[in-house]
């Protein structure tokens, strides 16, 4: 069945890999983020590029108002913008910490809030939140990135016992270590400053995250892509999908260990990573 379907945060990575996928399945996709000039590929395939900054509340609420003019409605918006800012929580600005929030959860509400009443009156949708296992475990100089995830995590349960009775879905997707362009537009100062007390755990984190772009060490988007599809095109989708590289395992882990086994085991990891 044809569905009406946005996708934000469509210009590279796994937006653009869901956009492309569910286009080849013959949905009417539309394509969300800043860079419209990146989303080519989406257009050539037959879906559309529509410019949406998640900062500005106008916009996204005046794009997907088009959208439904368009349209007449929409059946799916999966919420996949997103960005992480690294750093010591002691030197994280509050504008870089605002920022984060801005787009990882505040946008991200304002998209949905903008898809609700037209769902609501189709008593029927599916929103789709790409979160991360960043989600459930958390890392050193990741604080507000995590803090986002987690939000989003409790944001989403939230909502889906607010309009489950309007017959909406709201889906969770953790993923794993997937090649994404997430590295470069991660917004930190790592190892920059040398003065910095955190230093050497900084310069320990960046060979850690250098690391996930070794080969063998991630999943491609599309790992996340035929994940999105799947919840979607399910009668009954799960309320939480973990896929990719390292997923499963580390969500394990993190149920079976207390919060101070996981601290050890990560503290462990960090400290292999400093004597290479």
């Amino acid at each position: 069945m044809r569905k009406v379907i946005i996708v934000t945060g469509a210009s590279s990575g796994i937006g653009k890999a869901t956009a492309m996928q569910l286009i080849k399945e013959g949905h009417s996709v539309y394509g969300a983020a800043r860079r419209v000039e990146k989303m080519n590929e989406i257009v050539s395939a037959g879906g559309k590029a529509v410019a949406m900054d998640l900062t500005n509340r106008d916009q996204v609420h005046a794009t997907i108002k088009k959208i439904l003019e368009a349209e007449g409605g929409i059946d799916v918006l999966v919420n996949n913008a997103g960005y992480a800012v690294y750093g010591p929580v002691e030197e994280v600005s509050y504008e870089q910490a605002k920022q984060q929030f801005e787009v990882n959860l505040f946008g991200l509400a304002e998209a949905t809030k903008a898809v609700l009443p037209t769902m609501r009156k189709q008593g029927s949708g599916t929103i789709i939140n790409v979160s991360s296992i960043g989600g459930k475990v958390y890392g050193p100089l990741a604080a507000w990135y995590h803090a986002t995830k987690f939000g989003l995590e409790g944001w989403s349960h939230a909502l889906r016992l607010e309009v489950s009775q309007f017959s909406i879905d709201v889906v969770i997707v953790e993923p794993g270590v997937i090649k994404t362009e997430f590295t470069g537009a991660m917004d930190h100062k790592l190892a920059q400053d040398s003065s910095s007390p955190y230093k050497v755990l900084e310069d320990i984190v960046v060979n850690m995250v250098k690391n996930t772009n070794k080969p063998g060490q991630y999943s491609e988007p599309s790992v996340i892509a035929e994940t999105i599809s799947k919840a979607i095109n399910s009668k009954k989708p799960k309320t939480v999908y973990a896929a990719g590289k390292m997923a499963k395992p580390t969500l394990l882990l993190r149920k079976l260990l207390s919060d101070r086994g996981f601290d050890k085991m990560f503290l462990r990891m960090v400290k292999s990573y400093g004597k290479q």
